[in-house]
């Protein structure tokens, strides 16, 4: 089904918008989940969340793009749910390893909104910078959580070459950032 006839489908209020949407981007979404929890039953369950908090915000919300709409909403829960995890078990893993290599990069989560958008806006302009392959690798890591060894046997290079790219884009990435005035 099209993306116009989902939302329609939300927007009657009708319950199918659901089951459409858990048809064409349940692995999608899945995916997303599994690879910040690492846990099957726990994805599963983010992506339940995720459709319910999409039944409650379309309307009024109409994404332009659903997809990323839905994924970011995965995203979300997910990353509370890991949250919420850690905090129980103070446990190591992969997204806590991604979320550590980052946070030398990007300054800390700032509650000044015109600061938040100043950056979010930045690491877009930063993105549509890279080269393809350094910006896949990178959005792999950092927005998908998947591991080195996914990402690069994904792009058929060595784990070093993954490595090290990573290594030169979080450097660019806070040289960058630096002159924006939003890393100091």
């Amino acid at each position: 089904m099209e993306d116009e006839k989902i939302i329609a489908l939300f927007l009657k209020r009708d319950e199918a918008a659901l089951a459409e949407v858990s048809r064409k981007y349940g692995n999608y979404l899945r995916s997303i989940a599994f690879n910040i929890l690492r846990d099957e039953a726990a994805a599963e369950e983010c992506v339940n969340d995720a459709l319910l908090r999409a039944w409650q915000t379309i309307p009024p919300m109409e994404p332009e793009l659903p997809a990323a709409y839905f994924g970011k909403l995965t995203r979300s829960i997910a990353l509370n749910a890991y949250e919420a995890r850690r905090a129980k078990k103070r446990g190591g893993g992969e997204t806590e390893a991604a979320l550590d290599e980052l946070g030398g990069c990007i300054p800390a989560k700032s509650s000044d909104i015109a600061e938040s958008l100043a950056l979010r806006e930045a690491l877009d302009r930063f993105l549509s910078g890279l080269g393809e392959e350094s910006r896949i690798i990178f959005l792999q890591r950092y927005w998908y959580f998947r591991t080195v060894a996914e990402i690069a046997s994904e792009l058929g290079v060595s784990r070093s070459k993954v490595k090290s790219s990573l290594f030169r884009t979080r450097n660019k990435l806070m040289n960058y950032l630096e002159k924006e005035g939003l890393f100091i």
